[in-house]
């Protein structure tokens, strides 16, 4: 058959007609005359292609076959650089996606053309729309027993890469029909490549007929709905499907559906290519198809209707799943955890609460500024702040100060937060008797309700983090409340009230702010008075230590230390940041953070993590030696941090990003202009630069015991000097807390702190715990001793006080002072080996 395909229609074994090549000339010269650039040809519209359409099937068919045997002497692609051959290849493309009402055998006709003939040709002729001519016709009249061999034989061809998912998947729903569409329900099925699609195929298989034929309805449109959004249409169909289901099953379905989503794992697979008779191997990791990606879209979309608490929080976590990082391809699946973001964000206060906490965890700033932007559109349409729709949409869960209790049967469950990220379940009998553990009673007779139970806990866990980050993140707006909304949100809130107990405020009262702790149940100044005139109190706001001076700081210092209140977040410890005389002289920017080296990964995350915006510096950019992290800030504000890719040993990842960077100046601007630094507020110059220092405290290499010995040697120095040098704000901090610390533990009188160090004096050795960084030297030849800390390790915070929390580098300075206290019982060996040397 090859060889008399040069000569003969394929349809008929006929020489082709004068008429049909005088047509297919005419067809060219009409959309090629005059024209230089030939790439991307209209052909719809066009006298010639409109006569086509009308043709009879015969002489369409004629054609079809003409136009095929013309791209198959053009040989592999040759088609591409010849005028004639983009017409014939627009014109089958357009005709292949309009009904052209061939039979079974015209079909596949042109598939075995294509395939095995074609000599690759098909890569750029449009299968997908061949085979779905193919299921047309099969619906109607169903397919011979030599067709359905063929696509049988088909499934395993390699189709374009841009065509393969959707190819096969249709070869599949072809095989599923028989040819008597009226005596069985024809089905509708996802691509069962991965788990999820056979999940789904295998619950819509095993319905009864009545069942089944709303779900095939459901399942078709979600295959067939594409688009960044859901339409009012699509909706009205959903909602119709779900009246023909049942209201409540149908909800229950689509909640299984998006956990069984949830349970999926990225694969690593192996791939296998053969190019000129040679094999190349490469392995990527895979997720699921894309069809069953664009299904479970729609699925999210769905769910707008039944949104309960429970899915709220499942919508919440698939979010966070669908936006985290798989090698070389970016974010799992974007396009699902949009549509997530889209139905909280039509799903009123509860998932704007929601989409609040996702703005604070997710690192794409696309995604953040979206999130932002669904929160503005709601607050708009309250006639609110974005703040004020944030405070009014944190779920209180029915608490009542930071507890609730739940009755099931005999028994009642007590549940109480008991920290950031933190909550208590403690069983009761009615009495008030308290047990030990959950009764079996209740494990066996109230399975629903303790799993509810379960799931609230961790939803306050969850939430409550969120909103202390919120809080934190927030102090650089310095917002005003009024005393309504902070006794409304704050104070009388089931939730926030755990936070708002636990932080200093300051209340205007008679036009003058006065600083204020919840105390035993009464506000109270500094020296533990109550507050005169509580009940005048007009606005409230956060206090900031910016505004205070050093001894009113140390005040409240001391009251924490007294009554060991460990606040939620930086407050009374908050670094301030002042202008330095070199920032006045260098006018426009600060070198104060410059010339440190970063891991460029960890700086990433933890500067999208304190909202600002950054792009990963690698090979692949515009060839800048500079890049910036930015930050908006209220009043429109802006700050730029500086930094520089560092090119060297080939310190880069597989994809090109490079290991490290190198910082330099901090700007900033107001609408646009570049700001002189003496008219820059004072609270946002604090804030921006407490940042930068935690982005070069938490980041440097400095901080790696391990890097010493295995990071860039260039650098070398500036990894001693940063290890062991001077203490930044951060450090110092650290350093007025451990003078507080120190003397309270057993190990205090092993304990000394310098000028840059908590020096412990062990049996073996004595050693200097550098303030800054965590590292350590040994004396009396300060040898560099490397504890690398375990990350599993419980949380020091538990056992020692702390004043606030977050600081991982002050637990670990805690941690290495009470093991080298006692380094006679350290058994590990890598350490015992340093020791002795």
């Amino acid at each position: 058959m090859a060889d008399q395909f040069t000569d003969l229609n394929i349809f008929t074994q006929k020489p082709f007609s004068s008429k049909v090549k005088a047509f297919i000339d005419t067809l060219v010269e009409e959309n090629t005359q005059g024209k230089s650039y030939f790439y991307n040809l209209k052909i719809s519209g066009s006298p010639s292609y409109e006569k086509l359409k009308k043709e009879s099937v015969d002489f369409r068919k004629e054609a079809i076959s003409f136009m095929l045997q013309k791209l198959k002497s053009y040989g592999v692609s040759g088609w591409m650089y010849d005028k004639s051959g983009y017409v014939y290849q627009q014109t089958l493309t357009l005709m292949m996606r309009s009904n052209q009402n061939f039979d079974e055998n015209d079909i596949l006709a042109i598939l075995r053309v294509l395939i095995y003939d074609g000599n690759n040709f098909y890569h750029w002729f449009p299968i997908y729309q061949t085979l779905t001519q193919l299921e047309k016709y099969a619906r109607k009249n169903g397919l011979t027993q030599e067709a359905r061999q063929f696509l049988y034989n088909l499934k395993d061809f390699s189709f374009p890469y841009r065509e393969e998912d959707r190819c096969e998947l249709k070869i599949k729903e072809i095989l599923t029909l028989t040819g008597d569409v009226a005596l069985q329900i024809a089905p509708v099925v996802l691509d069962d490549y991965d788990d999820f699609g056979k999940g789904v195929n295998a619950f819509t298989g095993n319905l009864e007929d009545s069942l089944k034929v709303p779900y095939y309805q459901f399942i078709t449109l979600c295959k067939k709905t594409k688009g960044g959004k859901p339409s009012q249409k699509l909706y009205l169909e959903i909602d119709k499907i779900a009246q023909q289901i049942g209201t409540e099953p149908f909800k229950n379905q689509l909640k299984a559906w998006l956990l069984l989503f949830k349970q999926q794992e990225v694969r690593l697979e192996t791939h296998i290519n053969i190019f000129n008779g040679r094999e190349y191997h490469h392995t990527s990791h895979e997720f699921l198809r894309p069809s069953n990606l664009d299904a479970i879209k729609v699925m999210v979309w769905a769910v707008k209707s039944f949104t309960d608490p429970e899915i709220l929080q499942i919508l919440g976590n698939l979010t966070e799943k669908c936006f985290t990082k798989i090698p070389n391809k970016g974010p799992l699946a974007a396009g699902v955890g949009n549509a997530c973001i889209y139905t909280l964000a039509q799903s009123g206060l509860n998932g704007i609460a929601y989409l609040s906490r996702l703005k604070l965890r997710l690192r794409q700033s696309s995604t953040k500024e979206m999130i932002e932007n669904y929160i503005l559109e709601a607050a708009k349409e309250m006639g609110v702040t974005p703040s004020e729709i944030e405070d009014m949409a944190v779920p209180d869960f029915d608490l009542k100060e930071g507890k609730a209790a739940f009755v099931m049967g005999d028994y009642q469950a007590i549940l109480s937060i008991t920290g950031i990220g933190k909550t208590q379940i403690q069983w009761q009998k009615l009495d008030g008797t308290t047990l030990k553990s959950e009764p079996a009673t209740v494990k066996k007779d109230f399975k629903t309700e303790l799993k509810s139970l379960k799931d609230t806990a961790k939803q306050i866990q969850t939430m409550l983090t969120a909103q202390r980050d919120r809080l934190d993140r927030g102090l650089v707006e310095d917002r005003t409340l009024t005393i309504e909304q902070f006794e409304n949100f704050y104070l009388n809130h089931g939730l926030m009230c755990f936070l708002t107990t636990q932080l200093i405020w300051c209340f205007e009262i008679h036009g003058k702010f006065q600083d204020a702790f919840y105390f035993n149940g009464v506000w109270v100044d500094v020296d533990e008075k109550p507050l005169e005139n509580i009940e005048s109190v007009q606005k409230v706001k956060l206090w900031h230590p910016i505004r205070k001076n050093i001894d009113d700081i140390l005040d409240w210092r001391n009251f924490l230390a007294k009554h060991e209140i460990r606040q939620p977040l930086k407050q009374a410890y908050r670094e301030i940041y002042l202008l330095t005389d070199a920032e006045v002289n260098t006018r426009n920017y600060s070198n104060r953070m410059a010339a440190h080296l970063l891991k460029q990964h960890q700086f990433n995350s933890l500067a999208k993590l304190r909202g600002w915006k950054y792009s990963l510096l690698g090979a692949y950019d515009k060839g800048y030696d500079t890049e910036t992290a930015t930050v908006q800030l209220p009043e429109n504000y802006k700050a730029e941090f500086w930094v520089q890719e560092v090119y060297a040993d080939g310190e880069w990842t597989d994809s090109g990003i490079y290991n490290y960077v190198s910082t330099d100046q901090v700007r900033f601007y107001r609408n646009g202009t570049q700001l002189e630094m003496t008219d820059i507020p004072a609270l946002i110059f604090s804030e921006v630069m407490r940042d930068v220092d935690l982005f070069v405290g938490v980041a440097s290499v400095g901080n790696d015991p391990n890097w010493r010995d295995g990071g860039l040697q260039q650098y070398r120095n500036y990894w001693e000097s940063y290890s062991f040098g001077d203490l930044n704000e951060l450090a110092k901090t650290r350093k007025q807390v451990l003078e507080r610390i120190i003397p309270r533990l057993k190990i205090a009188k092993q304990c000394q702190i310098t000028d840059k160090f908590l020096v412990v004096a062990g049996k073996i050795r004595t050693y200097k715990i550098h303030l800054g960084s965590g590292n350590i030297l040994m004396e009396p030849n300060d040898q560099y001793l490397c504890i690398v800390p375990d990350r599993k390790s419980e949380n020091l915070g538990d056992k020692v006080f702390l004043p606030f929390e977050g600081d991982n580098i002050l637990s670990i300075i805690i941690s290495k002072a009470f093991l080298l206290a006692e380094d006679t019982k350290i058994t590990d060996t890598t350490i015992l080996s340093q020791l002795e040397r």
